[in-house]
């Protein structure tokens, strides 16, 4: 096995762990907001949903919700996606204030099988020499690192975000257990 299989077996397994979640994320449960300092995706008033974000996280760092994780793999998988095999990315900030969340779980599930179906194909793509290179990862890492490294990155920033949304999908299920506790 190459390394660029083990790097595409590692990303399948990612992806997994990641849609044993969002197969069964509700509207509830993407909105609901786990602490009083939180992180969330907003309705505006035309209609369109914004995440709440900041370029340097606040101290404490806020929760986030479901929804604003979904919104947050989204962004960062959309943009890496830009920088690496499209046309360039346009910047986090720029990006984060451009990328609406899709309204509802179902419609950013959607929008998450997208991003998957396109990095799967990017990853298909390459060939072993292309780990090495860093022509489509000048952006990452200050520069320094190669492509091998973003497809690294990528699979651990959704197994993160897998874990993250499969914690609080726990707590919102477990939230009130026993049944009759407030």
């Amino acid at each position: 096995m190459t390394e660029l299989d083990r790097i595409r077996w590692q990303f399948d397994m990612s992806w997994s762990l990641l849609t044993l979640h969002l197969d069964k994320v509700t509207d509830g449960e993407a909105l609901w907001e786990p602490a009083a300092n939180c992180w969330t995706v907003r309705p505006r008033p035309d209609g369109t949903w914004a995440a709440d974000f900041a370029l340097e996280e606040p101290d404490p760092i806020p929760v986030p919700t479901i929804g604003w994780v979904m919104w947050h793999i989204g962004l960062w998988w959309t943009e890496t996606h830009s920088a690496c095999f499209g046309g360039g990315g346009s910047g986090w900030s720029a990006a984060a204030a451009a990328t609406p969340w899709p309204g509802t779980a179902g419609a950013a599930v959607t929008w998450l099988t997208g991003c998957h179906d396109r990095w799967s194909a990017a990853l298909r793509s390459l060939t072993g020499d292309d780990l090495d290179s860093t022509e489509r990862s000048a952006w990452f890492g200050d520069g320094g690192l190669s492509l091998g490294h973003v497809l690294a990155w990528v699979n651990v920033e959704l197994t993160k975000n897998a874990a993250e949304i499969g914690n609080l999908r726990l707590l919102h299920v477990n939230r009130a257990w026993p049944p009759g506790r407030a």
